[in-house]
Order: C-alpha cells, then sequence, then structure tokens
C-alpha cells in the first residue's frame, strides 16, 4: 500500500511541476472556467503519462511549496465530469490526505490519473477549448494540439521509484494510529479497528443520543495505511455501523423550520475490505427533500434577505437576528429545496459576507448547505 501523505512529500520534493505531477493552490469546479482548467490538467497529464500513474496535488502555494490546505473534497461523481467531456477518459481518484500542521477541517487534495494507454481529447466543447483538443505535458508546461499526437511513454521509471518510496510499513501505521489518537480529544471517542488483517481504520466523533439512536457529529474517519482521510463532517449527524468486512456510514441533515424538524437520511456510505488488499468504497445519495409550508418558507426567506441586506450595510443585528443568523445558510438551502425563487441566488450572495464574519460558524454552515446541495443536483 502507497502511504499518501509519503508521496506527497516525495513530490513535492521535485519542486518544480513537471509532466507527471502538477500542484494547485486550489481548484474550482463551480463554474465552466474552473471546470476546463482541471480538465485541461487531467489530460494533459493522462497524454504525457500513457503507462504510469501521474498527480496533481491541491493545497500546496506553487512557488514556495507551503503546505496550505483545502477544505475536505467528498464529490463522488468527478469521474462523471471526466467521462462526459473525454474521448478515452482516464480514471482517475480524489483523495483527501491529513497534515499534521494543518488546521483539523483541512486536508491535501491528491488526484491520481490512472494510466490508459489512449490518447485522451475533448469530445465536446467547455469555455474556451474546443472540441477535439489535446492537451499533453511539455516539462511543467501544459501543451494543446488539434492534430495527431504520438504517446511516449518518458516517465514510467522515475514514478515508479517515488511509488515504491512512499510504500507503507508497520512503523508508519503505528505512527499514525498514534497520531490520530492524539490529534482527537477523549470527547471525541477515538477508536481504531482492524480490517482483513490488513487495513487500520481510526474515526472519531462527538456521540450524542437521540431517543434509540446514537448519532456521531464532527467525524473524523482515516484509513491509516494509506494516510486518506475517508469521511469529514464539520456539522452533520452520522450513524456508524462495521461487520468484520465492512465499515458502513449514514449521515443525517438536520432541517428545521420553526417547530417542525427531523434528521433526513442523507447519505450512505459503504467501505468494503477485500482479501486481495484492496477496498471499495461506494456512496448511495438517500435523501429526500422535506416539503415544507410555502406561507412559512416565504416568511423564513424575507427574514433571511433582512438579515442579509443589514449585514451588507454594516447594520448592527438584533438579538433575535444574531440567532436567526446561525440558521441564514441552512434556511436558505431548505428554501432551495421547496423551489423558492431566488433563493439560490441569495445563498451564493451570502458567500462573501459570511466569509468575512469573525464568528465563522455560519460560514461552516454555509458550506455544508452548499454541499448538500451540490450532491443533490448531482444525484
Amino acid at each position: 500500500m502507497i502511504n499518501k501523505r509519503l508521496l506527497i512529500k516525495n513530490l513535492l520534493a521535485h519542486n518544480d511541476e513537471n509532466s507527471f505531477y502538477d500542484k494547485k493552490q486550489k481548484i474550482s469546479l463551480d463554474t465552466n472556467e474552473g471546470k476546463a482548467k482541471f480538465l485541461k490538467h487531467v489530460c494533459a497529464l493522462s497524454n504525457s503519462n500513457p503507462k504510469n500513474n501521474s498527480y496533481i496535488v491541491i493545497g500546496v502555494e506553487d512557488q514556495t511549496n507551503k503546505i496550505e490546505g483545502v477544505d475536505f473534497f467528498d464529490d463522488s461523481k468527478i469521474q462523471n465530469l471526466i467521462n462526459s467531456y473525454f474521448e478515452n477518459p482516464p480514471q482517475i481518484q480524489y483523495e483527501n490526505i491529513p497534515f499534521p500542521r494543518l488546521p483539523r477541517h483541512k486536508v491535501i487534495g491528491l488526484v491520481t490519473i490512472h494510466p490508459n494507454n489512449k490518447v485522451t481529447y475533448l469530445k465536446k466543447s467547455i469555455w474556451k477549448y474546443v472540441k477535439g483538443r489535446i492537451f499533453f505535458r511539455r516539462g511543467s508546461n501544459s501543451m494543446s494540439t488539434l492534430g495527431k499526437f504520438e504517446l511516449k511513454n518518458t516517465n514510467q521509471a522515475i514514478v515508479e521509484a517515488i511509488e515504491i518510496n512512499a510504500s507503507n510499513n508497520i512503523e508508519l501505521t503505528l505512527d499514525g494510529v498514534f497520531d490520530f489518537f492524539k490529534r482527537h480529544k477523549k470527547i471525541f471517542h477515538p477508536t481504531y479497528k482492524v480490517f482483513n488483517e490488513q487495513f487500520v481504520l481510526c474515526w472519531a466523533g462527538e456521540k450524542k443520543k437521540v431517543g434509540d439512536k446514537t448519532f456521531y457529529s464532527r467525524v473524523d474517519i482515516e484509513l491509516i495505511n494509506e494516510r486518506v482521510r475517508l469521511f469529514y463532517s464539520a456539522l452533520d449527524e452520522v450513524k456508524i455501523e462495521y461487520n468484520h468486512r465492512s465499515f458502513i456510514i449514514t449521515e443525517y441533515v438536520y432541517l428545521r423550520i420553526k417547530d417542525d424538524f427531523d434528521f433526513y437520511p442523507f447519505e450512505k456510505t459503504v467501505i468494503h475490505f477485500k482479501d486481495n488488499g484492496k477496498h471499495d468504497i461506494v456512496s448511495e445519495l438517500i435523501f429526500q427533500p422535506p416539503k415544507f409550508n410555502k406561507t412559512v418558507l416565504h416568511h423564513i426567506f424575507n427574514n433571511c434577505n433582512a438579515i442579509l441586506m443589514k449585514l451588507k450595510n454594516k447594520t448592527p443585528l438584533t438579538q433575535r437576528e444574531l440567532i436567526d443568523l446561525q440558521e441564514l445558510p441552512t434556511n436558505y438551502m431548505i428554501c432551495v429545496l421547496n423551489n423558492i425563487k431566488g433563493a439560490k441566488l441569495k445563498l451564493e450572495e451570502a458567500r462573501e459576507i459570511l466569509r468575512n464574519l469573525e464568528d465563522k460558524s455560519t460560514y461552516i454552515k454555509y458550506k455544508e448547505a452548499v454541499r448538500v446541495l451540490r450532491k443533490v443536483k448531482n444525484k
């Protein structure tokens, strides 16, 4: 097994990007421009590495190699983006890698592009890139052509050496377990389990009883052998189950409008460990958006708009409005799910305003609301 944290360190030791890896401070898949630039990098690396893995490291400052981190990214539909725009699409994998000195909610993103030994090219236009465009790497630069392109195997030996040097061992595994327990206080009940005598999984979360159900919040789940964070939730309630081969996470979303509230099943993720030293992760979105009274929702929507306007104008909020502010992103999300006109635009408008607040708790809820809506949209 490859220790992904060690792999990233080995890649960064090369300092400059080259024809088998790239580094980015962040990526954005919310706009056509952001998607197009990500697709360009994947295509270029795939065509320049027909027989070995290639990588994109995300959350690293370009000039200094400083590890800054990005938010946990859990969109399992990223392969769909690759498949929908490319002829001969490579298989890619996005993983969240925790690093010791990063804040708990930050990780380094690692995109692995698996070789397919075929020329990858755009099968439809996006942004300013036209259909049929072929991207490839020349050193650290991404080049392009509309003509023929010949695959060349130039990086296989060096990439294989880097991956071998990043192999996991017992010492790294034990250090990983101790590190996980050290990072999580007792109130988060850090726990570990060994699957198939090969995989060490650690998880932690704040335990909460609701009726006869046990939920965990602020959940952190890490596959220690690979140093990959498999799941992270800043707010949502999570139910955890496991047997000798599988670890099952059911995520719930707590939604409330006045006195009408409940925990709604959102997504089920099953991590299945195999005998051959590999594992599968399968996620299923099981969310059925609740329908609330439209008259009440319009009242909530108008109240959110009034609070947002006060924040824009730097007008002090009343005590009641400060309480309502905490639920503003969630309330906008509920309005979007119930097709209240203009709610999505208002939620987008709130982004920068909430990010600049001194108390970051509302902005964390904003990010959670956007994550839920993105997953519902991509269902």
